[in-house]
């Protein structure tokens, strides 16, 4: 019995998954507010699910990249549970998790404002690089790349950014990821750290 977990782009979202099943599941859209609404939406998804919180063998939560203050929400929650619980707390990549469950060559792509995009592309959901946060030009030179060979599935929230970069190619705009994704990916285990791609945006008083 797997819980899913994720805070980290426009939505508070969770899971509940049993033996790889999809028993309930729900994704609130939001920006802010994170803190105060993920845990009566946990237990909203746990009752509805039928399911005791003993009952959890896992928690997966997504570690970024994405908001800082959404991941760290999250991320604390879910080691929280799991510390009560004493049940493993995986970490999942949050372009990992927008990319499943696409088949063939995928490109997961998030906006990350000041003119660059988090990235990552995947083959029938196998990653085929490595995540990182390139400059828009960047990116979209990539993309075309990929492109030569096949047009790539483009998804999430900076794929429109994209999509010009690959004519044809099929565009699943998204503004966050699927729980029940992040539910499946926890199984295969994974640190529960942030994935930090840049510095924070934050600076202090005189800097």
């Amino acid at each position: 019995m797997v819980l899913g977990i994720d805070t980290c782009l426009g939505a508070c979202a969770a899971a509940v998954l049993k033996d790889g099943e999809l028993l309930t599941a729900r994704s609130e859209p939001m920006t802010r507010g994170h803190q105060e609404r993920l845990a009566p939406l946990v237990q909203a998804v746990m009752a509805q699910a039928g399911v005791a919180f003993a009952d959890l063998s896992r928690v997966g939560v997504t570690i970024g990249p994405g908001s800082f203050t959404g991941l760290r929400v999250g991320l604390a929650f879910a080691k929280g549970l799991g510390a009560a619980l004493e049940i493993p707390v995986s970490g999942v990549g949050t372009l990992a998790a927008l990319a499943q469950p696409v088949a063939g060559s995928v490109v997961a792509a998030i906006d990350a404002k000041r003119g660059q995009v988090y990235l990552q592309a995947f083959a029938d959901g196998a990653a085929v690089s490595a995540p990182d946060v390139l400059p828009v030009e960047t990116a979209f030179a990539r993309v075309v790349e990929m492109a030569a060979a096949g047009a790539p599935t483009l998804v999430g929230p900076g794929a429109a950014l994209l999509a010009p970069a690959a004519p044809g190619a099929q565009v699943i705009e998204t503004e966050a990821a699927d729980p029940a994704a992040v539910a499946r990916l926890a199984t295969a285990g994974g640190a529960a750290r942030p994935l930090y791609l840049r510095a924070p945006d934050a600076r202090l008083p005189g800097a």
